[in-house]
C-alpha cells in the first residue's frame, strides 16, 4: 500500500513537471513573435534584419554657410565599417531639397552634374565628400544658413536602410567655387569665376 502510494506520488510529480514545461513552451513561442489578428488568424511577426546602417559613418560632416535659396553643399567622410560595398543612393533633409552631385569631364571641362548611380564606400573604406568633388547638394535652402548652424541630413542606402547625422555650417570661401547650375571647372579642379554666396 506505501509503496503504491510512493509510486502515485512521483507519477503525479513527473505529470506536473512535464504539464509546467509544455506550458512554459507555450508562453515562450506566444513571445516569439506570432501575432493573434481580430479574426483569430496568426501572423508571423517580421524578423528583425540586419542592416548597414550601424556600420557607415560620416566623419567631420559640415556645411558651407549660404543665403536664403542659395545652392550650397554639405561635406565630409563617409566611413565603411563592414565587410561589403555600401551605395548611397540618396539623401534628404528638412533644410533644402538634396540630390547627390558630382565633379565630371564633359568636353573637355570640370562640370558639377548629378550623381545618378550614388556613391560607391568600399568595403573597409570611405569616401570623400569635399569642395571641388563629390557632394551632398543643398539645391534650395528655405532660410539662410549662417555658421554655427546645425543641420540634420538622412542618407538613404542601397539596403533600403538610412543613416542620419547632423552637420555644422561653416563660412568657406576655399578656392571660390561655386555650386549655380552649369557651374564649370578646368580640367586642373580649379573652379573658374567666383560665384559662391
Amino acid at each position: 500500500m506505501r509503496a503504491t502510494t510512493l509510486i502515485d506520488s512521483r507519477r503525479r510529480t513527473v505529470a506536473s513537471a512535464v504539464l509546467a514545461g509544455v506550458l512554459a513552451a507555450g508562453s515562450l513561442a506566444g513571445c516569439g513573435g506570432n501575432e493573434q489578428t481580430a479574426g483569430g488568424a496568426t501572423t508571423p511577426s517580421p524578423a528583425p534584419s540586419a542592416t548597414t546602417a550601424s556600420t557607415l559613418t560620416v566623419k567631420d560632416p559640415w556645411v558651407k554657410a549660404s543665403a536664403a535659396g542659395a545652392m550650397t553643399a554639405a561635406f565630409g567622410t563617409l566611413v565603411n565599417a563592414t565587410g561589403a560595398d555600401i551605395t548611397v543612393t540618396g539623401v534628404e533633409s528638412p533644410a533644402s531639397p538634396m540630390e547627390l552631385h558630382e565633379m565630371a569631364m564633359q568636353d573637355g571641362k570640370m562640370v558639377m552634374q548629378e550623381k545618378k548611380s550614388g556613391f560607391v564606400v568600399k568595403a573597409g573604406g570611405s569616401h570623400e565628400l569635399a569642395p571641388g568633388g563629390d557632394h551632398l547638394m543643398l539645391m534650395k535652402p528655405v532660410q539662410e544658413i549662417k555658421a554655427g548652424d546645425e543641420l540634420t541630413f538622412t542618407l538613404k542606402l542601397g539596403d533600403g536602410s538610412a543613416v542620419s547625422f547632423t552637420a555644422i555650417a561653416k563660412p568657406f570661401a576655399g578656392a571660390e567655387e561655386s555650386y549655380a547650375p552649369g557651374m564649370e571647372m578646368p580640367a586642373s579642379g580649379m573652379p573658374m569665376g567666383s560665384g559662391a554666396p
